[in-house]
């Protein structure tokens, strides 16, 4: 005898996946759950279910989708044995300053680092200046303390999650020398503003573009740039949950200034302008050839993994749009947001609950960043945390991080949303 077909409504659907191990085990305390055939039913979906266990990143399916091209690659260099600087180090390279148009483009070791060498080629003294917001991952910060210079910690705007270009102008003194805006969770900084406001008052910009690589700016004239090619000197980082993640560290930093280059090329191989001749103070901070041949490839695919990333979020959008207690990412009209996250402000709602909540149906979620920059211990000495922040103090206590990457389909973008939803509406 043949199973019956029947309907099911995606209410009912959506039970199913919450309770299907009791269901399978005849413990389900929903009696219209007990349906013989749900039992079965509910064996597939947990079969389905566990093979596609939701993720923040999935960089295991994305592999497997560029697997033949990432394996020779990786046996190539292993017969050539060229494991530092080898050849598909420079091809990368070229390959990333054309996709970025950008001049030059150095790579290192991480994106931190990429940071560290930046402030170092513009030789910065100690306790200059550098301004940069304070929403955002230590990295940014901690090497502009740890090369003994001052952080200066600005106002993010509550929309965009990015540098408050009000709150920049405002935190200028005779002892400013930097600007770093943080191009945060995707989206680009309003840096036509930030430029204007460097240029009035002769200051360097360092982009940290860790988390927008691919992102399109552009300028009210029409001109349009790659988020880490507008400033004095970009920087990125290639770590694995990155839009252009490596399968390890990596990192990078754009500049079209001609000696700049030169210069951070220098600090990059311990300072040297040739082989044991060491002009400055510099570090050992390399991108391994296996990561450079890797990248290579997932360069190609970087704006598809972008689009790909949009789609999700639109997906988002949809499902939570006339939601007053959820407030979805706001997209400037100036710059295409990459959503390196999709990132959430909640009103009037338990978001230490919601975490728990979902996690409990195996959906993970994050918090990025609940402490910031100047309330961090790292930083007393500088008495930041007596800054008044009211938009990052906000944000902090209000955002949350939703799975997102190239691999997400709508089962799971279906689950992930209504799961939201029951939450924060019950």
């Amino acid at each position: 005898m043949g199973i019956p077909a029947f309907r099911i409504n995606k209410k009912i659907l959506y039970r199913i996946i919450d309770n299907r191990n009791d269901i399978i085990v005849g413990k389900c305390k929903s009696k219209d759950l007990n349906y013989p055939y749900f039992a079965i039913f509910a064996a597939l979906l947990k079969l389905i279910c566990d093979m596609r266990t939701i993720q923040m990143v999935d960089t295991k399916t994305q592999y497997h989708k560029i697997k033949q091209e990432v394996d020779k690659a990786v046996i190539d260099v292993l017969e050539s044995s060229a494991f530092i600087n080898g050849k598909p180090v420079q091809d990368f390279a070229a390959n990333l300053s054309a996709y970025m148009g950008v001049k030059h483009t150095i790579p290192c070791a991480n994106g931190t680092d990429a940071l560290q060498i930046a402030m170092m080629a513009l030789d910065l003294q100690p306790e200059d200046e550098v301004i940069t917001p304070s929403f955002t991952y230590i990295a940014t910060t901690e090497v502009i303390a740890l090369l003994k210079l001052t952080p200066v910690f600005v106002e993010v705007d509550a929309r965009t999650f990015c540098m408050s270009p009000e709150a920049l102008e405002k935190a200028i003194t005779p002892k400013t020398k930097a600007i770093v805006p943080v191009h945060l969770y995707g989206q680009a900084a309003p840096m036509e503003e930030i430029m204007k406001i460097a240029a009035k008052h002769n200051l360097y910009i360092i982009e940290d573009t860790a988390q927008a690589i691919g992102c399109d700016y552009t300028f009210s004239n029409g001109i349009k740039k790659k988020a880490g090619t507008i400033g004095t000197i970009g920087t990125t980082s290639f770590y694995p949950s990155k839009n252009l993640g490596a399968y390890g560290d990596g990192g990078a930093i754009f500049t079209n200034d001609d000696e700049l280059a030169v210069k951070l090329k220098m600090i990059a191989n311990h300072g040297q302008s040739k082989q044991y001749h060491h002009d400055v103070v510099g570090c050992n901070s390399r991108l391994d050839t296996i990561q450079a041949a890797i990248l290579d490839i997932k360069l190609k695919h970087l704006d598809a993994y972008c689009d790909a990333r949009r789609k999700v979020a639109d997906y988002y959008d949809r499902a939570f749009a006339g939601n007053e207690k959820i407030k979805t990412p706001y997209r400037t009209g100036y710059a295409k947001h990459v959503f390196h996250q999709y990132t959430l402000i909640l009103e009037n709602v338990d978001r230490n609950g919601l975490k728990e909540f979902l996690a409990s149906h195996q959906i993970p979620a994050m918090i990025y960043y609940p402490i910031p920059g100047h309330k961090q211990k790292m930083f007393a000495s500088f008495g930041s945390s007596q800054n008044n922040m009211a938009n990052t103090d906000w944000l902090t206590e209000r955002v949350i991080s939703l799975p997102i990457h190239t691999e997400m389909d709508e089962e799971q973008l279906a689950f992930i949303s209504s799961k939201v939803v029951e939450y924060i509406n019950q």
